[in-house]
């Protein structure tokens, strides 16, 4: 009777008397900090090409793009870390060693460009390219900031879903905080060229001016780190194991769970694709205002976001159906005209389908919630594989136009999601 007993706790709802509003907008801030260091790291590609890769040659590109291949190769290698610290300590706990990677990560950020400064000579070769220590410092600290955000993720997405704030359901708040996070990806890249860079044009900056921009951020994550530690952050017991608890099957055999798994590692791929690729695809059609096309694609995003997050009666499983749909026509249609501005109109579909692959991937888990949040944390290296085929294809085709197929058939794929893999068996449900 006792072993019932904490096994039916273990699976009840969070305590609904409790209040979680100032909690939820915690979250919701920590997410759009997730955003913008995402985006801020991406935006360091072009600077430090210019800056670090004059002396590799055809590689340049290569090199550079190693930058976002080290912040998401953290995913899948940080996902599970994230789950043993909720498991282990609890999601405060865990909030708080994610923010001290963090700062560990833009620590490393201001010692890249110091070294640089300092040591501009040192470095190795690697064939008959010359590769900058501040380059490879640089390359470590997106490794660790890009996991840090991941140990972030691994609390927000469980605790966003499961919280309980009046009025809303669970793919509705995690639309709010995606909102978030597509503000903060949306200021970035002004944060970048106005505030780091100072208006510099980016194949022209200076290495020293990222000293103080990155010292202070680290010190804001660090005193948030110490702020997190005194507010109220109800813990979420029904979604975790404890720390000595064996759970009795592998959180894999839940098959809703591992089709998510394979519906975000596609989710992400399209969105990168669109958002990294699509101003190649405007330069190659010599078309002008192509910084337009691809502000609107996450302009589109952010719009779509704020929409979902006030959709509190409509299913997750219907929002994901008619995004996809809506996603795979315009991208056939922009396929078909030859049309960067239809396909920057994807982002509008693309807005709220993180929200609702999480909400039903996990949908019926219980105790085994954090450790899933983890394993989901694997889907998102697609943002590193997708894109990088597309890029082969286009050199191939000598074209990027026809290598949008790809984003078509990741649509179908979350499309099936959404109809038949997101559906719950009998036995998939925690007892």
């Amino acid at each position: 009777m006792e072993n019932e007993a904490k096994a039916k706790s273990a699976i009840a709802m969070p305590d609904e008397g409790k209040s979680y509003v100032s909690a939820f907008l915690t979250m919701v801030f920590l997410f759009f900090i997730v955003g913008f260091l995402t985006t801020v790291n991406t935006q360091f590609q072009a600077p430090l090409k210019a800056a670090f890769l004059g002396e590799t040659g055809a590689m340049q590109n290569t090199f550079a793009t190693l930058i976002t291949f080290s912040w998401f190769l953290a995913y899948p290698v940080c996902g599970s870390l994230g789950s043993r610290w909720i498991n282990a300590g609890g999601y405060r706990s865990t909030l708080v060693k994610g923010l001290g990677m963090m700062a560990a990560g833009l620590i490393l950020f201001l010692l890249s460009a110091q070294s640089a400064v300092s040591m501009p000579g040192a470095g190795i070769s690697v064939g008959s390219f010359f590769v900058p220590l501040g380059f490879m410092i640089f390359l470590l600290g997106s490794f660790v900031t890009g996991g840090s955000v991941t140990v972030l993720q691994v609390v927000i997405n469980p605790y966003l879903t499961a919280c309980h704030v009046k009025g809303t359901q669970g793919v509705q708040r995690m639309a709010i905080g995606g909102s978030a996070n597509s503000i903060g990806t949306a200021i970035a890249p002004y944060f970048v060229t106005g505030v780091i860079f100072g208006g510099m044009a980016l194949d022209s900056v200076s290495l020293d001016a990222l000293i103080v921009p990155f010292a202070v951020l680290a010190c804001s994550i660090i005193a948030l780190g110490i702020w997190l530690r005194t507010i109220n952050l109800p813990d979420l017991n029904a979604t975790r194991s404890e720390s000595d608890e064996k759970l009795p099957r592998s959180v894999w055999s839940f098959r809703h769970l591992t089709l998510g798994v394979v519906a975000i590692f596609f989710y992400v791929g399209a969105e990168v694709c669109i958002g990294a690729n699509i101003t190649m695809y405007a330069l190659e059609l010599s078309l002008e205002s192509v910084a337009v096309i691809t502000t609107l694609y996450w302009v589109g995003i952010l719009a779509g976001r704020l929409v979902g997050s006030s959709l509190s009666t409509v299913s997750p499983r219907i929002q994901l159906t008619v995004t996809t749909v809506g996603a795979t026509v315009l991208t056939i249609a922009a396929i078909v005209a030859d049309s960067p501005w239809l396909l920057a109109s994807v982002g509008l579909c693309h807005s709220i389908m993180w929200g609702c692959i999480f909400t039903l991937a996990v949908k019926g888990l219980g105790r085994y919630t954090t450790v899933a949040s983890g394993v989901f944390m694997i889907g998102v290296v697609g943002g590193a594989v997708l894109p990088l085929l597309q890029g082969v294809w286009a050199d191939m085709a000598g074209s990027w136009r026809t290598t949008w197929w790809i984003v078509v058939a990741s649509e179908l794929i979350m499309l099936y999601y959404a109809l038949i893999g997101s559906k719950i068996k009998d036995n998939e449900i925690t007892k």
